[in-house]
């Protein structure tokens, strides 16, 4: 699935040796809003290793006698990283929670209370900082000027390969699922039909920008050729000035939240857009998604799956710009510490793919 992956940058690619382990990924959630401080729910902030955001749900479960769904948490965190997130539970089990809280993988940083529990997607981004191994230093510096550029341009917002499975293939039966016209059930074949949903996006998105990357390396007529378009609309096309050019009908957005609209002049948007205004975005198939018109929407149309209609369609980001970017080596070792912002529901080994030019799966 990765292998094919279409770069937006055409730097040369670098080495550098990745692993995602709980001494060498760290994350950590960024929430949407203060917290109240007064409140019915309890608000911990909480650190773990070598723990799936799930595990750690039914172990809050059994130290507290509460439902797994009275445990609310804004983000899933992976198992093989040290992360922090926010969780929330009602006040009064804090007792059972001292009581009976043990394991030596969690540990509660900060509490605080708040009128309303956490809730799936309520974090503004997460921040991370992630170790490097292998890197010479003239890759290093390379690395850092690279990542920063990108934090000026932007990346596309591919979806990691995490999202699909051991094998990259879950999709595949996320789709026969989809297809099959039945009722979801559980959070397996939630999960299998979301990756499917996602690996549509990603081939869109991948289209999107190889066409992008062609009108941008090429002479108006050769990229007309090439992508078999009338030259009059290249033009258009090559005089946008940022790298992810924009059709009529595109689905765009506020950044990093607002609503929806669509691209009606093509010059006013890319303006926009260059500024980081807004950005736009793919469709996550599905009920009730809004679809892209015009030429935006001849676009999209092969990777939209009117069957699939189990889950709710949504919006994604198309384009994202990372945030404070930071890197520092250590000659010695050979080990570059990278530290990032990325807006929630992006992948860290998006953007470190994006600079490194390889398939970070292989690496593990």
């Amino acid at each position: 699935m990765n292998h094919i992956k279409n770069y937006a940058y055409n730097h040369t690619p670098l080495q550098f040796d990745f692993k995602q382990t709980i001494k060498r990924f760290f994350v950590e959630e960024i929430p949407l809003y203060s917290f109240t401080q007064t409140g019915n729910f309890l608000i911990l902030k909480i650190k773990k290793t070598d723990m799936s955001t799930s595990k750690l749900i039914s172990v809050l479960a059994k130290s507290t006698g509460l439902q797994e769904r009275d445990i609310g948490y804004a983000g899933l965190k992976d198992k093989s990283a040290t992360t922090i997130q926010y969780i929330s539970l009602p006040k009064q089990y804090e007792k059972e929670l001292n009581k009976n809280l043990t394991t030596e993988r969690v540990e509660i940083l900060e509490r605080t209370y708040n009128k309303a529990p956490v809730k799936i997607g309520h974090l503004k981004g997460n921040k991370f900082s992630i170790v490097l191994h292998h890197i010479n230093e003239n890759d290093a510096k390379f690395f850092n000027t690279t990542a920063k550029m990108m934090q000026s341009k932007g990346i596309p917002n591919y979806y990691g390969y995490q999202r699909f499975g051991e094998d990259s293939r879950s999709y595949l039966q996320g789709k026969e699922i989809a297809h099959s016209g039945k009722r979801l059930k559980g959070s397996r074949e939630k999960l299998l039909v979301s990756a499917y949903q996602s690996h549509l996006f990603n081939k869109w998105l991948g289209q999107r920008v190889k066409l992008s990357t062609i009108i941008d390396s090429n002479s108006v007529e050769d990229a007309a050729k090439k992508l078999k378009y009338p030259k009059e609309l290249v033009k258009v096309l090559a005089k946008q000035p940022q790298l992810f050019k924009l059709f009529l009908g595109d689905v765009i957005m506020p950044y990093p939240y607002g609503k929806t609209n669509f691209v009606k002049d093509m010059q006013q948007s890319s303006q926009a857009f260059l500024q980081k205004k807004i950005s736009p975005t793919g469709l996550l198939c599905g009920a009730n998604a809004l679809r892209a018109k015009s030429d935006a929407r001849h676009l999209e149309e092969p990777y939209d799956d009117t069957e699939l209609s189990s889950l709710k369609g949504d919006r994604r980001f198309a384009w994202i710009w990372p945030k404070e970017v930071e890197t520092s080596y250590d000659k010695e070792a050979k080990k570059l510490t990278v530290e990032f912002y990325l807006p929630k529901g992006s992948y860290a080994t998006t953007f470190l793919e994006e600079i490194g030019k390889f398939s970070l799966k292989d690496e593990r």
